[in-house]
């Protein structure tokens, strides 16, 4: 019979070649290997990347039906796993809290974890246990709806090159002190944190993620940050203290990072680097910036207009440009007169590589208008142009098209593209 069917050339591979092959499928279909034949009953079992998903277990519409399965399942893998576990990941939106996870991670912390993905469904927050930090292998570690709570013992990972904390629940000292104990850490994701105020410290960081309710920020040992993307939701208690702060933000935040290479500013970030940024110099160069984007900023606003011109003239290599301005009609917080430009912009300022600029959510009002001709009058390579205007202002929208069309050029080649959406 086996000369008929030839020889079984898979099953011959080497076993390193045939884990390369089980790995590259989904985990179901791996372990599904062993019915094979008895050469390839425990074939599976020393793949080093678990990887758990929804379609780990039948579907069902019975929420417990299919944690039960799961957590079975995944008990089940570990049970028979042989060797070492490099890779291990749940992303299940049916999976909860459950005593089980202690027990995977005990299991994990003795199998030269790498790294290490949990992502539960909706429900009750997990609390990771303590054998986490005795993962010294780590590179990368990414929690989501759960409890963190280091113990006093914690050393730091050694070896942690990527972190993303998203929903958990820990101290700002705990994340402080994380972060400051992970010397390799390169990428650093924080969402959906709640009042935080945060140092950081990573010499080594080179991408910053942020997103939740900030009081503060401050990057102190980032030399290396090439990219920063920070989205920071607005409280009472947080406007309240951003009004009463005397601190410059701008240098706060962005006066240590002279290799920055892409910096995206979403939710009132311009608002928080405004603070403080009319009462010092800041004599900062970013001579690798080549992208900005900032949205929702306030054009009836100076400190903001400031930090918006200061950033684009401190960067001498910026290629691409794109702001969003204030859907709503703006509210005069300290509206600066016509003579601000005049005043505040340097006559021999030239953005000599700035080739696209995209503004979305313009009024029309008049330091707006003014910013654009800012940046016709003194973009000689500037190659495209585009501007989305409110879709409420037709009046408004009609006055920002003739002025767009009395408006100097520095390049000869610059289009301006009006998109009325």
């Amino acid at each position: 019979m086996s000369e008929v069917m030839g020889p079984d050339l898979i099953s011959d591979l080497p076993q390193s070649i045939i884990e390369s092959i089980l790995v590259l499928l989904p985990i179901r279909d791996a372990v599904r290997t062993s019915i094979l034949s008895s050469k390839w009953r425990y074939k599976w079992a020393s793949i080093t990347q678990l990887v758990f998903d929804d379609k780990c277990v039948p579907f069902s519409n019975d929420r417990v039906v299919v944690e039960k399965s799961m957590v079975k399942f995944i008990t089940r893998v570990l049970f028979l796993h042989q060797g070492p576990i490099h890779k291990f990941q749940i992303t299940n939106s049916k999976l909860q809290s459950c005593p089980e996870i202690d027990q995977w991670i005990l299991f994990l912390s003795r199998n030269g974890i790498k790294e290490l993905v949990m992502e539960l469904g909706e429900g009750e927050f997990f609390r990771i246990p303590s054998s986490l930090f005795n993962c010294r292998k780590l590179t990368r570690l990414e929690l989501s709806r759960c409890e963190l709570d280091p113990p006093h013992s914690f050393k730091g990972f050694a070896c942690l090159r990527s972190l993303s904390l998203h929903q958990v629940l820990i101290s700002p000292d705990a994340v402080e002190s994380i972060i400051s104990r992970c010397p390799l850490l390169e990428s650093l994701s924080l969402s959906y944190f709640d009042n935080l105020a945060l140092t950081i410290c990573a010499p080594n960081l080179k991408g910053l993620y942020l997103e939740g309710e900030f009081k503060d920020i401050c990057l102190e040992d980032t030399p290396l940050l090439v990219e920063i993307s920070i989205a920071m939701y607005m409280t009472e208690d947080i406007a309240e203290h951003f009004e009463q702060s005397s601190n410059c933000n701008f240098l706060k935040f962005l006066g240590g990072v002279p290799n920055l290479e892409k910096l995206v500013g979403l939710i009132y970030f311009t608002k928080y680097l405004s603070i403080g940024i009319d009462s010092v110099h800041l004599p900062i160069m970013y001579n690798n910036l080549e992208t900005i984007e900032l949205y929702q900023v306030n054009f009836e606003d100076a400190k903001e207009i400031l930090v918006i011109l200061h950033l684009i003239t401190s960067s001498p290599n910026l290629k691409e440009l794109q702001i969003s301005g204030s859907s709503n009609t703006p509210v005069a917080v300290d509206i600066p007169d016509l003579d601000f430009w005049e005043k505040e912009c340097l006559s021999d300022s030239i953005l000599n590589k700035l080739k696209i600029v995209k503004l979305s959510e313009m009024g029309g009002w008049p330091h707006e208008i003014e910013f654009i001709k800012y940046l016709l009058a003194r973009s000689p390579m500037l190659e495209t142009l585009s501007i989305i205007p409110c879709v409420f202002d037709v009046e408004n929208n009609l006055k920002m098209l003739i002025e767009l069309v009395k408006c100097r050029r520095a390049s000869t080649k610059a289009e301006v593209i009006f998109i009325h959406e």
